[in-house]
């Protein structure tokens, strides 16, 4: 029932921002793994299922993906939001000279994706040892490689504003490395989490 109610929100939540977004050809490849991922949840809902836990976290992820899909993630005003509630900007306060949403959305990449992956492998691999934690570790890692890869290659395919728009890099040569460094500090945060848990079943 409760992965059924999230499934409806984020329809909801995906078609209201995907009305008008600032660019639709970025919208449109900014949401070819959303459209390719969330079907594979739902058809094999029958057969595996995560934890609630699992399945909110990935809801959190989709849910902020999509406005980074819908305004551009270099474009994303977050700034403009926290100065209308609460009178300061995160861009001042901390001397960024870029818009660090995107960011944001790689780090919590890690740390969301990694507890779905944790229970695929204890089902399906069910590794012992070290492996409960290189396996999902390494994998995760590489996942953030190749979503990069796959990142330079549209931007090389497509060219033009598109093509920036998407790479999302705001001038940093060194985007793809950080991007990628978050990710994986978001997968040992999620790691150690899951490792403090399991301690505590002992």
């Amino acid at each position: 029932m409760f992965p059924s109610i999230l499934l409806l929100l984020f329809v909801l939540w995906f078609a209201a921002l995907g009305l008008s977004p600032y660019d639709r050809g970025d919208w449109l490849l900014e949401n070819l793994l959303v459209i390719a991922a969330v079907p594979v949840l739902v058809r094999t809902y029958p057969r595996f299922r995560f934890t609630n836990g699992v399945y909110l976290g990935l809801f959190v992820l989709f849910c902020l993906h999509e406005i980074g899909a819908h305004y551009t993630y270099s474009l994303v005003p977050y700034d403009a939001w926290l100065r209308d509630a609460f009178g300061f900007e995160l861009t001042s306060l901390f001397g960024w000279k870029r818009n660090h949403y995107d960011r944001l959305v790689h780090f919590l990449y890690g740390l969301l994706v990694t507890p779905a992956l944790w229970q695929v492998l204890e089902h399906f691999a069910s590794p012992r040892g070290a492996w409960r934690w290189l396996l999902p570790a390494t994998a995760m890692f590489g996942h953030s490689t190749l979503y990069e890869l796959m990142e330079f290659a549209a931007a090389v395919v497509f060219g033009g504003a598109l093509g920036t728009a998407y790479l999302g890099t705001q001038g940093d040569v060194w985007d793809a490395q950080k991007d990628m460094t978050l990710a994986c500090l978001g997968t040992v945060l999620a790691l150690v989490g899951i490792a403090v848990r399991e301690r505590r079943r002992v």
